[in-house]
């Protein structure tokens, strides 16, 4: 914490009596560039004529963007078990500023360091009734948005914290449009579309009460107000949050907190000794739903590395046997230690660092060789070839024995495990991933997390967590028709705003619409190449894969691309955008940029100001929709030419199509 007198004169403001801060009070906090602010204030319930001094009443929090309002008044409240709920009756008591700067550096990321201030303030609540409890709320205003969470410390009457529900809402000042993740219940993996709807739309189908479990994020556009986005950060020690309409009439368009339950049904959501924090509950704030993307709140949020030694957590892109139904180099099918070494050689030969062993090496024995598949004779092989191999796990035999299979995997020299079918973030599944996460650091391992739940900045405490999916990805493609360019254009908006995740891309049997056929090997891709070299800039995802079979890659230069596109990087920008329209997105590492960009089935030509290069002259490689891949996708124009910041750059995006470019700076 840094203090700064005048700093906390803007960012800080009482409003009401001068003492007691009693609830007829007002607090409000400004981020540092003043754009936002935030409110808390108290809600009286009633009024005592003869003292005229008001009881206690409900927490409420609002949020200004750029002077207007974007959240009105919003209930803060928690649910614990045999008590009366915590925040419907109390007084802020008092209030402490402070001012702050988030300064560190992420191994793997959208961008390597990270220095974000912020404002903050903690607020002290009491209720001036019995049983008289005290807890506290911590927040946060940023410049690209504000997190506030629950501080419940040990006091009488309340000798642990069992949370049955929190009561968190988030009421936007309008009908608000918004990106919907509808999941079925607390137990999935998250792999779904983001339904495009006003928030009133979950309330009531066809006249009927709904309830419906959206996961978050959640991002919402208020025309003429802001962009924003609900979501969570820090989860240790606590459950995940979805979101609810818990209006189920027409003319509600709110949000409410669901902690999701125990897995077995049985007991409070969150039970923990005190003094307990809940997580953070974020909303993000800007005038474009990029400046959204652009936001590291969810890594400020969390606490420090706790991994000392970082040097062998390396991203990088992995070739990969699955997606493609195990193809070996004569075409046929076939999961043996010989066909696994067809894809360690296309890594080597490419500059790959990794190779992914899917599926099917093991059976629900862990620490024992099961299948056609020798892991130390292939980490063996992919060593002499500078390579090295990845492993998929099943979780709950992780769970089971990850004590004696993580020292085991250390042994042989495996690089990381990918763990599949999680599918709970419950108290005890959240702590599971902690678990997992330490366990495989003390023993180099890094983490892909499958069937997971979306990511809340854990990678900034284990940055062995390199990747998590929870994304409706390119293996869709296989068994239907639930993948393409729409999911594409709306994901960097809505799944991406809370961290990596793996899409596997680099499909290169591309066709129309019309010419698909999903098929489990060799599957197709709808949508251009273009836009699927696009798609290693435009996600996020320190562990990228190359997805199709290696045959697929021979002779096709715009390969290339792939090749050398890195998977974190130094900086990122936004450049412009639409859910479920376009992206265009720059990345830098080092001193060379790349740039991404999407369209849904809409062909458009996009002019894109250069205007984030540095200075000098750069040398643009440039792989294009050719002028025929609206009818043949696999067509990619290879072009280079000389440019500098300033300039603009025409794209001309066929229907399902993309670009991607590579600048380099020249002598």
């Amino acid at each position: 914490m840094i203090g700064c007198p005048l700093c906390l004169l803007s960012a800080l403001v009482f409003v009401g009596a001068p003492s007691g801060f009693g609830q007829s009070n007002t607090v409000a906090l400004a981020s540092p560039d003043q754009q936002i602010v935030l409110r808390f204030t108290v809600k009286p319930r009633q009024s005592d004529s003869a003292t005229n001094n008001l009881q206690d009443g409900q927490l409420v929090y609002s949020l200004a963007y750029r002077g207007k309002e974007a959240f009105e008044s919003s209930a803060l409240s928690l649910e614990l078990e045999n008590q009366p709920p915590l925040g419907s009756e109390v007084h802020i008591a008092s209030a402490h500023s402070d001012t702050g700067m988030d300064a560190y550096k992420l191994v793997a990321g959208k961008t390597s360091s990270v220095h974000d201030s912020y404002n903050a303030v903690t607020l002290e609540l009491k209720e001036g009734a019995d049983p008289g409890r005290t807890f506290e709320i911590e927040a946060r205003a940023y410049n690209s948005g504000i997190a506030f969470r629950y501080h419940v410390p040990e006091q009488a009457g309340l000798s642990r914290y069992k949370l049955v529900q929190e009561d968190t809402e988030f009421r936007p000042v309008m009908d608000a449009s918004a990106w919907a993740l509808r999941l079925p219940n607390y137990q999935s993996g998250y792999e779904s579309e983001y339904v495009p709807q006003v928030l009133s739309a979950l309330s009531n189908q066809g006249g009927v009460s709904s309830y419906i479990l959206n996961g978050s994020s959640m991002l919402m556009e208020m025309p003429g107000v802001a962009w924003a986005a609900v979501g969570e950060a820090d989860l240790e020690g606590n459950a995940a949050m979805y979101l609810e309409n818990p209006t189920g009439n027409w003319t509600g368009h709110f949000l409410v907190s669901k902690i999701s339950p125990p897995m077995d049904g049985k007991g409070p959501a969150v039970d923990a000794s005190l003094p307990h924090d809940s997580a953070w509950r974020i909303i993000l704030l800007g005038d474009t739903p990029g400046k959204l993307v652009e936001s590291n709140l969810f890594t400020d949020l969390n606490p420090p590395n706790r991994i000392t030694d970082t040097s062998w957590i390396i991203p990088g892109k992995a070739s990969w046997n699955w997606w493609n139904g195990d193809l070996g180099p004569d075409g046929k099918s076939a999961y043996t230690t010989k066909n696994m070494e067809y894809y360690v050689d296309f890594a080597a030969a490419s500059g790959f660092p990794y190779m992914m062993l899917d599926a099917g090496w093991s059976g629900s024995d862990i620490t024992k060789l099961r299948g056609n598949v020798d892991v130390p004779e292939l980490v063996q092989y992919a060593a002499q070839k500078h390579v090295k191999i990845w492993i998929w796990l099943y979780s709950k035999a992780v769970a089971a024995q990850m004590q004696e299979a993580f020292p085991l995997y250390e042994k042989w020299g495996v690089a990381g495990v990918k763990i599949d079918f999680i599918l709970r973030n419950d108290q005890a599944g959240i702590q599971w991933y902690y678990n997992v996460a330490k366990l495989a650091a003390e023993h180099h391992l890094m983490v892909d997390f499958h069937g997971a739940t979306q990511p809340w900045g854990i990678q900034r405490t284990y940055p062995n967590v390199l990747n998590y999916e929870a994304v409706l990805g390119l293996e869709n493609n296989k068994a239907g028709r639930r993948d393409g360019p729409l999911n594409r254009v709306t994901f960097p908006f809505t799944r991406m705003l809370s961290g990596p995740m793996d899409y596997t891309p680099g499909g290169f049997d591309n066709v129309t619409p019309q010419a698909f056929v999903a098929r489990d090997q060799a599957p197709m891709v709808m949508g251009t190449r273009a836009q699927q070299l696009a798609l290693y800039v435009v996600f996020e995802e320190p562990l990228a894969m190359v997805s199709d079979v290696p045959s697929a890659y021979a002779g096709q230069p715009e390969f290339q691309f792939i090749k050398e596109v890195p998977t974190t990087w130094d900086e990122t920008r936004v450049l412009d955008g639409l859910p479920g329209e376009y992206v265009t997105i720059a990345r830098r590492q080092g001193k060379d940029w790349y740039l991404g960009s999407l369209t849904n089935w809409t062909p458009r030509e996009l002019h894109v100001p250069l205007n984030f290069l540095g200075t000098g002259r750069y040398k643009a490689e440039l792989y294009e929709d050719a002028a025929d891949a609206d009818h043949e996708p696999k067509h990619v124009t290879m072009r280079q030419q000389t440019v500098q910041s300033g300039d603009t750059l025409t794209l001309r995006l066929a229907s399902g199509g993309g670009c991607a470019i590579r600048f380099v700076p020249l002598p």
